[in-house]
């Protein structure tokens, strides 16, 4: 496949959801299998939603995702501009030759008017059967129509469609989709209120001008492909039109529909690659890389939603997600957005990385709750405790899971920074393994520690081992009431020696005097 050319346009109207995410995503892993290009195009031409901020934390989104644009907004390139909104004398130029060859018209029709026809017409719609009747070109003559503009009255151009007709859209995931002219309705293509085009018109023309071969883009799109092939025909660029493919919709974990920020807000997972703050309400929204993500574990978590290379093989670099990738093997049914196994990709990503790579992260949360302390030690403790449960609290109660963000590892590792200093004798575990006896056999485990002279595992083991098999003690679950306060935690060998001796004696201390 030669010069393929995919392009991904968002639209400036708040935060990046991930289903455009994974949209942009399908379009790079096609454009560098392809060896191709992937442009970035902003469609801002709706000026009442544009959103301040929004082109800017689109582009950081990609940026932090490592999906890159070879030519674009912010980007350069030689078929710019590639903001819409700085395309206006391009746009009426072909505005201009689609009412020149009768392919389009104006329409005077006020808001009141067509709300009035809706209301008057069930599933009423501007073509064929009511164009005639209502105020535009076709019914006023040329002579009306220029008083009209000459006057300052607003108006639209719309779309000329004949119909009666089958139109066929080359669909790479659907195959043939055929819809019959008739049902579409005159589209408009053009306002004269902010002499801009709509995205249906703008869309075309771009698509034409930067040589795009290919447009994959979300399935709530389908139905206007009929629309965009028939105007590709009206310019006589049937020739050059790109090959379609709508990808299924992302749905709701649970449920009917397709996922929306409320499913991420009621089920606690983010929605958006990076935490928004909506410039309109103030509201804060969470984002991926700020809820611990790695890229890499995102970007292979929505390249497997609603496309499957085939095998058992789940964990995916980049590269091998590039060179796998085929648009014929994605599912036309939506794919069920399962954060869970989102959570599940981050753990195996985040496992694959040494402990010193977790470091940074771990020591700049335990900055957060009051505790400096070296990468070093960081490293140890994550070493200790990656692998561990954590119960957290959901809308049907607790649940466990798997450490599979660094923030997790802080309510699991408080304890060795923080010594214990009270003790809830009513807690499960306490109760069980605190006895009458734990105080004078915690007294008498504390004076064998005491007179260790190099303090590693081995020579705890060494001090310690000994007089449990002479004894026939078990000092180990009292032994983690003092360290820890709680029955969690590490190898106690492995606590003991990360604390240090002097601590370590002295949460034993405190503990006999305090529980007795």
């Amino acid at each position: 496949m030669n010069n393929v050319r995919v392009r991904f346009a968002p639209s400036p109207t708040g935060a990046l959801h991930i289903g455009g995410v994974r949209t942009a995503l399908y379009n790079y892993l096609f454009a560098r299998q392809h060896g191709g290009q992937l442009i970035f195009r902003i469609e801002d031409t709706d000026s009442a939603r544009f959103v301040p901020g929004a082109e800017e934390y689109i582009i950081e989104s990609f940026r932090w995702l490592g999906i890159k644009f070879d030519e674009g907004v912010s980007f350069g390139g030689p078929h710019g501009p590639y903001r819409q909104s700085e395309r206006r004398d391009i746009y009426r130029k072909y505005v201009d030759q689609l009412l020149a060859d009768g392919k389009a018209y104006l329409a005077f029709d006020t808001p009141e008017e067509l709300e009035a026809k809706r209301a008057a017409t069930s599933n009423f719609q501007y073509d064929a059967g009511t164009r005639l009747s209502m105020r535009n070109s076709l019914t006023l003559g040329a002579e009306a129509t220029q008083q009209i503009i000459a006057e300052g009255h607003p108006y639209v151009v719309r779309f000329l469609i004949q119909p009666g007709e089958d139109v066929h859209v080359d669909d790479i995931i659907r195959g043939n989709v055929t819809i019959n002219s008739s049902i579409l309705d005159d589209k408009v293509l053009w306002k004269s209120a902010d002499q801009l085009p709509t995205y249906h018109l703008a869309n075309i023309v771009d698509d034409h001008l930067m040589e795009i071969t290919h447009v994959i883009r979300g399935e709530e799109w389908l139905p206007s492909a009929p629309l965009h092939v028939l105007l590709y025909r009206a310019f006589g660029w049937a020739d050059t039109m790109p090959r379609f493919a709508h990808l299924p919709l992302l749905l709701k974990p649970d449920g009917k529909g397709k996922l929306s920020k409320r499913d991420g807000d009621r089920l606690g997972f983010p929605v958006f690659p990076l935490e928004w703050h909506d410039p309109k309400t103030g509201e804060v929204s969470s984002g991926y890389r700020e809820s611990g993500y790695l890229p890499e574990a995102v970007i292979n978590f929505l390249a497997l939603l609603g496309w499957n290379p085939g095998g058992d093989q789940e964990i995916l670099s980049m590269d091998e997600l590039i060179e796998k990738f085929d648009l014929t093997k994605c599912s036309k049914s939506g794919a069920r957005f399962d954060y869970v196994k989102g959570q599940w990709f981050n753990r195996e990503y985040l496992l694959r990385k040494p402990d010193s790579e977790w470091a940074p992260a771990f020591v700049s949360l335990l900055a957060k709750h009051g505790i400096e302390t070296t990468e070093e030690r960081a490293a140890q403790v994550v070493a200790m405790m990656k692998m561990k449960v954590i119960e957290y609290q959901t809308n049907d109660g607790p649940k466990k899971r798997n450490v599979s963000f660094i923030s997790d590892l802080w309510p699991l590792c408080r304890f060795f920074f923080v010594a214990p200093s009270t003790f809830d004798r009513e807690d499960k575990f306490i109760r069980k393994n605190w006895r009458e006896d734990s105080a004078a056999l915690m007294t008498a485990m504390r004076d064998i520690l005491a007179a260790v002279s190099v303090w590693d595992i081995d020579h705890l083991k060494a001090a310690i081992d000994p007089w449990v098999e002479a004894t026939g003690c078990r000092p180990w679950n009292a032994w983690r009431v003092c360290l820890v306060g709680e029955g969690q935690g590490p190898d106690m060998n492995e606590l003991a020696q990360f604390l240090g001796k002097e601590e370590t004696l002295r949460r034993m201390q405190f503990a006999i005097d305090t529980l007795g």
